[in-house]
């Protein structure tokens, strides 16, 4: 049977309503633009020291979020408050593409008309390597078969091949013996019966 008091400390907030909820807010926006100047690396192409980073950073902020309280009631509301607080911010910048831009950043390009754009690599401090696994993570064994390599504001890196891939070459073949199909059947029936 539980405690009286348990009851209490699990529900009773050990901190002042407002400050539960400025708590979070105030990390959230610290966390929006320390990952916004770390790069767009932190958010997607993740090498093992990002992640430490990420976990411990979650786990130095706890504190932060939610004070002195432990509460039930003190998580709630500090979870509903970095839930709204993020609502709120992706509503406002969907309304304000240029403010959005801003925040989010600029789209890479990491490699055009099949050159490794090294500059761009080493500010946004990817590797060679990393590019590479990214590449053969969408199916290219090289980065000699990439037309051209774009990191994504939101840290993902699409390719897009210098040669058509072969299912895409053979939808052309198939399509191309059905227009010949289609052409040679519409002449049949041009054609005068004997």
């Amino acid at each position: 049977m539980m405690e009286p008091t348990t009851w209490n400390d699990m529900f009773h907030l050990a901190v002042p309503l407002l400050e539960k909820i400025v708590r979070p807010i105030l990390v959230y926006l610290f966390l929006v633009v320390s990952l916004r100047l770390a790069g767009k690396r932190e958010l997607a192409q993740l090498n093992p020291f990002d992640l430490v980073v990420l976990l411990t950073l979650s786990n130095t902020v706890q504190n932060a979020i939610i004070g002195d309280d432990n509460s039930v009631t003190g998580g709630i509301i500090g979870a509903t408050a970095l839930l709204v607080t993020n609502f709120l911010v992706v509503r406002f910048l969907f309304g304000h593409p240029g403010l959005d831009r801003l925040v989010e950043g600029e789209a890479e390009v990491l490699i055009d008309r099949g050159r490794v754009m090294t500059a761009r690599l080493q500010s946004e401090l990817i590797t060679v390597a990393e590019l590479e696994a990214a590449a053969r993570k969408q199916g290219f064994e090289s980065l000699a078969e990439i037309e051209r390599a774009v990191l994504d504001p939101g840290g993902a890196i699409s390719f897009v091949g210098k040669k058509p891939s072969a299912e895409t070459a053979q939808h052309r073949e198939v399509m191309a013996r059905l227009d010949l199909i289609h052409r040679e059947l519409t002449a049949l029936r041009a054609a005068p019966s004997a």
